[in-house]
């Protein structure tokens, strides 16, 4: 998942780790933690004064520079002053600073507001626009979307309807970091026998807390995926499941639709009809009837391998039961997948992992990308890290720069932090903290990113072992670092991943590809004790495996996707998102299974920050796919390819539109062949 960690686009649109000689990660070192001061009252300062400072000059001496661009570099200035700090509420282990962080990061969202909302400053660039100035590329880009963004701003609303747009604006930001904070101290637990845990790894029950027998289950990823894939028992399935699907609790579910009341609001006071219209205006798919089309097309390829997918999850789950009326229900996909994995393709996930510790993947991640894309990692934890511009906020966290082999130059830095602890954001991400930016003084600032994850731990004589799925999602979450890290956008608006949001996914998606490939895995998996390649015959059986259950988990995906569309299609954002939620499981998956007492939607996160936008998932993956032909058909460790790709995407940012940017790299219009291809139906 890629977290901004900033909203700007959305307004305006001890002793360090070691390091081995390859930038593997020694994960049982411990490093200094850096203590981080609140800069948010000077950099408002600073931002105002820059404000007072463009709209102080005269109509008639106004220049592209010194307005348009000015106001891209006081957006610019003030993220790079605040973001590390906001950044903070996610993962810093001092309940204190996480506090201190959220005010602020509602100080600068109010600030952003405000700001987007000035008056003096609009008409500052009108003045220059009525000067019909010649622009080409990314200024005349800038101008354009700098008006665009006003507009949506509400600048062209009376007074009256401006300032209620700018109360509920604010009042959305602040519910958005309540729903956020309840999710990061999430802390629900299922009280489980050890016999009611039946199948899990015996290593694993040995580490839950508990006693008399009675275990304490925690519902993070590193513990709830294991147990689902390896329980026998459907029960203690059931309950995992439900309680998974109830996290959040009430008090998010009032959250959200709370604030899906407001962007409703919202969307009114602008002139739309919805907030799916308001928000999807300005990406790929421009309209909500175009995603509409995408899935009335797409479904019904899905629906064709979803019941090949049910009719053998559901003779698969009959005979590992001996009952031949058994029924599959959602909370047993994990477990049948893996029962199938073991017994039709001889792949056993506790096994597969002894091939992944967490060293061996960050190798291989590292030298894959360092050959594929011309550059080059060093580890500067110990050197750079836990100063104030590069704090370390848990011993855990490594610092790297990344260099361009071709000019010698460094392009950006990045944080690497792997593992759960308590209220760190539970799940996976990217963190975009600096933007890419040239000045009118030529001087470059350079990206930094922050990926965010939650991977099993080590444990004492023992190395962390990844599952296969986290060595997917590592590989995942860096494809949106490098998109991050290799931008060459000249203005901060266009930086990184600040494209359109359903296309923000392709890069990252299109990566996961090497974790399927025989000759990048070939390069990094081995045994954790042994050092022995990953088995010729098991690798093998993972990728013939690799589509079990693709028509299923699409058909997942899209339940959440359309399940998002309709909370936000509503005039006025009154909806029952329990309700809506239980009524389509049945309409869009295979199951008939009804999910009464459970609310996903109270810590679905992507419904805070996608809003109107998991489509996006499933849109930009067609294009993932497409994109990734050209590496499989010169080769998916090619130099050439990378290169080629690295030009003409991932280091162009907004810079174009997305579409412009894949006829450029495809040199055709993008194709649906790959993708259905990829959910396993070839010749469709």
């Amino acid at each position: 998942m890629l977290k901004h960690t900033l909203i700007i686009a959305a307004l305006l649109a001890g002793t360090p780790a070691c390091v081995s000689i390859n930038g593997a990660v020694n994960a049982t070192a411990a490093g200094p933690v850096t203590t981080i001061d609140n800069p948010m009252t000077d950099a408002i300062a600073k931002a105002n004064a820059s404000v007072a400072a463009i709209v102080a000059i005269p109509d008639k001496d106004r220049t592209f520079d010194n307005t348009v661009g000015a106001i891209d570099d006081l957006l610019a200035t003030f993220e790079y002053r605040v973001s590390l700090f906001i950044f903070m509420s996610n993962v810093h282990p001092d309940a204190a600073v996480r506090e201190e962080s959220q005010a602020a990061e509602e100080k600068y969202n109010n600030f952003l507001i405000e700001v987007t909302k000035r008056e003096d400053l609009y008409k500052a660039v009108k003045a220059y626009a009525a000067t019909n100035p010649k622009l080409e590329g990314e200024q005349k880009r800038l101008l354009e979307f700098t008006l665009r963004d006003y507009r949506r701003a509400g600048m062209d609303l009376t007074p009256e309807k401006r300032a209620r747009l700018t109360e509920v604006q604010k009042e959305i930001g602040k519910l958005v970091i309540e729903f956020n904070k309840n999710n990061a101290e999430e802390d629900s637990t299922v009280m489980l026998t050890k016999e009611e845990l039946k199948g899990v790894p015996a290593e694993m029950v040995s580490r839950f807390p508990g006693n008399g027998g009675v275990c304490v289950v925690g519902l993070a990823g590193p513990t709830y995926i294991p147990v689902m894939e390896n329980c026998e028992n459907e029960t203690t399935r059931q309950k995992m499941w439900m309680a998974y699907k109830r996290r959040g609790g009430k008090k998010n579910v009032g959250i959200l639709e709370h604030v899906l009341k407001l962007r409703g609001e919202e969307a009114t006071l602008l002139g739309y009809k919805s907030n799916a219209e308001y928000e999807i205006e300005v990406r790929m798919a421009k309209t909500p009837k175009a995603v509409d089309d995408f899935y009335a097309k797409l479904r019904p390829l899905a629906r064709e391998k979803a019941k090949q997918d049910f009719a053998e999850f559901t003779a698969a789950k009959q005979k590992q039961t001996n009952d031949p009326k058994a029924e599959l229900k959602p909370w047993d996909f994990q477990f049948v997948k893996n029962y199938l994995l073991k017994t039709k393709y001889a792949v056993d996930g506790e096994k597969v992992r002894e091939y992944f510790p967490m060293e061996a993947a960050v190798d291989g991640l590292f030298k894959t990308t360092q050959s594929l894309y011309g550059l080059e990692y060093k580890d500067v934890t110990a050197t750079k890290g836990g100063t104030t511009e590069r704090p370390l906020w848990h011993p855990d966290v490594k610092l790297y720069e990344v260099w361009d082999k071709a000019t010698g130059k460094m392009l950006g830095e990045f944080y690497l932090d792997m593992y759960p602890r308590e209220n760190k954001y539970s799940h996976a991400a990217q963190w975009g903290l600096q933007q890419h930016k040239v000045w009118g003084n030529g001087k470059v600032t350079t990206p930094l990113a922050a990926l965010v994850c939650n991977f099993t731990k080590p444990t004492e004589g023992k190395p962390s072992l990844l599952q296969h799925s986290e060595v997917e999602t590592f590989f995942h979450e860096f494809g949106h670092c490098l998109h991050t890290i290799v931008s060459e956008a000249k203005y901060y608006r266009f930086a990184g991943t600040s494209v359109e949001r359903d296309f923000v996914e392709a890069p990252s998606q299109m990566f996961e590809n090497w974790v399927w490939d025989a000759a990048t895995l070939n390069t990094f998996a081995k045994h954790y004790k042994t050092g022995e390649a990953l088995p010729k015959d098991l690798l093998q059986a993972m990728i013939a495996g690799k589509n079990l259950g693709s028509g299923l988990d699409a058909e997942n995906q899209f339940y959440y996707a359309l399940t998002d569309l309709k909370y936000e299609r509503t005039s006025d954002g009154k909806v029952d998102t329990t309700k809506i939620a239980t009524d389509l499981y049945p309409e869009i998956t295979m199951y008939t299974f009804r999910p009464e007492g459970t609310y996903y939607q109270a810590s679905f996160g992507h419904l805070m920050h996608y809003n109107a936008g998991y489509y996006g998932y499933m849109w930009s993956k067609v294009f993932a796919c497409d994109m990734a032909r050209r590496f499989k058909e010169l080769g998916m460790l090619s130099p050439e390819a990378g290169k080629y790709y690295r030009q003409k995407v991932i280091s162009q940012g907004g810079t174009k539109d997305a579409m412009d940017l894949l006829k450029d790299y495809l040199g055709r219009e993008p194709k649906l062949d790959a993708f259905v291809e990829d959910l396993g139906l070839k010749g469709k």
